[in-house]
């Protein structure tokens, strides 16, 4: 028992160590994007980027993944934001050994209450902006990510934390790892998609009001900080088409799930409804985009939509709606 106290006393040292580093990451991104500047584009720009709904049309406005090697020397802010980044690292490789070690405390995957889900769901979205940031400079989007992030552990310390390491009867099967592995994901992939979606909303009424001869607005001082309209655009569709067929998969998964341990594949559920409700407004929002007269800003809005629900999905049914998934609030 000595030994189990111990494993589960140093997960949640790890998982405070975690909240210190992206801490210390949010100043750092929050000095970064205060250093930055990115001038709002002309006129023309945004003609040309109003017409490039269609998605070839916006890939194609996709920039090349910077060259560091290029670089003769760093721009305003380039220097928080690597350090920001080297933060952002460590805090989740810790928050990473943090929940493996609740797992083996527990003897299971640390998936069996609120509290575990959601230092996982948080590890889940700094894991897919690290992984976007392998592929292209995001460092600009650091503190839109790490800011939930931080706020999402907080919760889970000081409300979601239990102790109990057993799982009722309907979450013993492998069915756990397959169905919430993949409804983690989708969370962590939804939160970036929609700090992209919002962004693109408030640069891209920025570029609207200066197309129009008209002053940026309250929004400017963000909206010159992150790149144009349709690269934010790009990246929040980008990280949807991702993130759609893996939340297609973990709604199929937790059907077979039901099946199962409930003997239906469907019984509309609170939690089984509102994930179908999620997948609607993200196929309403895919469907939209290649719909003429509905891509664009009525778009973006319909994805935030859906990270509504979703959001709703994870803790109002949670925690204050009962349902079969019983282990709901705990």
């Amino acid at each position: 028992m000595s030994g189990s106290l111990t494993l589960v006393q140093y997960s949640n040292a790890l998982v405070y160590a975690s909240m210190i580093a992206y801490a210390a990451a949010m100043v750092a991104f929050a000095a970064s994007f205060a250093a930055r500047r990115e001038p709002i584009v002309e006129v023309g720009q945004v003609a040309a980027d109003a017409s490039a709904d269609s998605v070839g049309a916006v890939a194609t406005l996709a920039p090349p993944t910077a060259d560091v090697s290029t670089a003769k020397s760093l721009k305003p802010g380039d220097r928080a934001a690597n350090i920001a980044m080297s933060l952002t690292w460590l805090a989740t490789l810790a928050l990473f050994g943090g929940v493996v070690l609740r797992g083996v405390w527990a003897g299971r995957v640390p998936w069996g209450n609120m509290y575990e889900f959601s230092i996982t769901a948080a590890l889940a979205v700094s894991l897919v902006f690290l992984g976007m940031s392998l592929r292209t400079d995001v460092r600009w989007l650091g503190l839109f990510i790490v800011a939930p992030v931080l706020l999402t552990l907080g919760l889970a310390v000081t409300v979601l934390y239990n102790d109990t390491a057993q799982l009722v009867p309907a979450l013993k099967s492998y069915w756990l790892l397959i169905h919430v592995s993949a409804a983690v994901i989708s969370g962590g992939a939804f939160t970036v998609g929609a700090a992209l979606t919002s962004l693109y909303l408030i640069k891209s009424r920025v570029e609207s009001r200066v197309a129009a001869g008209e002053t940026p607005g309250r929004w400017g001082s963000v909206a010159d900080r992150v790149p144009p309209a349709a690269r934010l655009d790009m990246l929040a569709y980008r990280t949807y088409v991702f993130v759609f067929p893996l939340w297609t998969f973990a709604v199929v998964a937790g059907a077979i799930w039901a099946e199962n341990a409930w003997g239906r594949y469907w019984g509309w559920d609170p939690k089984e409804t509102w994930a179908f409700i999620v997948w609607v407004v993200y196929a309403g929002y895919l469907h939209a985009r290649a719909t003429v007269g509905w891509s664009g800003r009525r778009a973006a809005i319909l994805a935030l939509v859906g990270f509504g629900c979703f959001l709703f999905n994870y803790f109002g049914v949670n925690i204050w709606i009962t349902g079969l998934h019983s282990y709901a609030g705990r």
